[in-house]
């Protein structure tokens, strides 16, 4: 990217509203990289979970669009059946295949995976973009605060039990994205118990959604720490503001504001499904992206990652999920 649109780019980003609305997309265009080719997920098997509304659903149809068989994961059923009807009418060709997992539930997540790799050979593409934001502290099944197990445990686990499929196919292994947030900036890294599991403090929902925001981006470059110069990648990403239920329930006030701005929720899906479609170079150190460029996990002025911090939260995150980090 030559310099001056770089510093461009960079400046967009740090602005917030420009960077993380349709503006941004509207000016990165003309530099961002090349679209994937048409049909270059031709045969290649995807899973989306969260997939149910909004950004989620948008991926589908992208990831559809490009000749995937898209795997449709929620936790109802009926809306599942509804958003494949939806997409099967506004694409007839679409290849989709109906997924029910409570993401959050990790007893659930360990037989889904069984079962799916009882049906499929390999996946292309696994995309963790299910998320919650409640108002007060809530527990999943096994006792872990709810965003806490939707956006770091059951995908975590996901990730490594569907880790053989992910390398299955020689010369072509798929891509591991986590669907993150801008709003991961304000919040650190937190390493002991009671603050992974949000016991340290009245209970925030919007701080909670952040916490564990901040937490996938952490997992993921554990992951590739883990994986280094294995060919399966692992990224995350974040969506910018974009116009879904899920931001109109959750903030509401945040909605009336910035509204006119917002971006669609294709928009919101691009960058995760650019990333599986055309797994670009990732050999640097960021493995966190936005529109189709790599971004820094934190800005200048905040604190700087302590590294026994993040070994203590990754620790705790193998043994909440019985897995281990080699």
């Amino acid at each position: 990217m030559p310099a001056l649109t770089a510093l461009l780019d960079g400046a967009l980003d740090r602005s917030l509203v420009l960077g993380y609305t349709r503006v941004g997309p509207a000016l990165r265009r003309r530099w961002w990289p090349a679209d994937p080719e048409p049909g270059s997920l031709a045969g290649r098997r995807v899973v989306v979970t969260g997939a149910t509304s909004g950004i989620g659903e948008a991926m589908v149809t992208l990831f559809a669009a490009l000749g995937a068989t898209v795997h449709v994961l929620g936790r109802n059923p009926d809306k599942v059946a509804a958003v494949v009807s939806d997409v099967r009418r506004s694409l007839p060709s679409a290849d989709l295949v109906e997924e029910v997992c409570d993401v959050g539930d990790l007893d659930a997540v360990r037989a889904w995976c069984d079962d799916l790799a009882g049906r499929v050979d390999s996946l292309r593409g696994l995309v963790h973009n299910a998320g919650v934001m409640v108002p007060e502290r809530t527990e999943s099944a096994q006792g872990h605060e709810l965003a806490l197990a939707v956006h770091v445990l059951g995908p975590h686990l996901m990730t490594e039990r569907l880790l053989p499929l992910l390398g299955a196919e020689a010369g072509n292994p798929g891509s591991v994205v986590w669907m993150s947030s801008g709003g991961m900036y304000s919040a650190g890294l937190r390493s002991t118990p009671d603050e992974i599991e949000y016991r340290d403090g009245t209970y925030d929902g919007v701080r909670g959604y952040a916490r564990t925001k901040r937490m996938q981006v952490e997992v993921v470059d554990a992951w590739n720490d883990r994986l280094r110069g294995g060919q399966v990648r692992i990224e995350s990403c974040h969506p910018g503001w974009a116009a879904t239920a899920g931001l109109t329930d959750s903030l509401p006030g945040f909605e009336k504001v910035i509204g006119p701005l917002l971006r669609d929720a294709a928009g919101g899906a691009d960058t995760a499904v650019w990333l599986v479609a055309t797994r670009p170079d990732s050999s640097g150190t960021h493995h966190f992206w936005h529109d189709r460029a790599p971004r820094p996990t934190t800005y200048p002025v905040q604190r700087r990652r302590d590294p026994a911090e993040r070994r203590a939260f990754v620790d705790y995150v193998a043994a909440a999920t019985g897995t281990t980090w080699p």
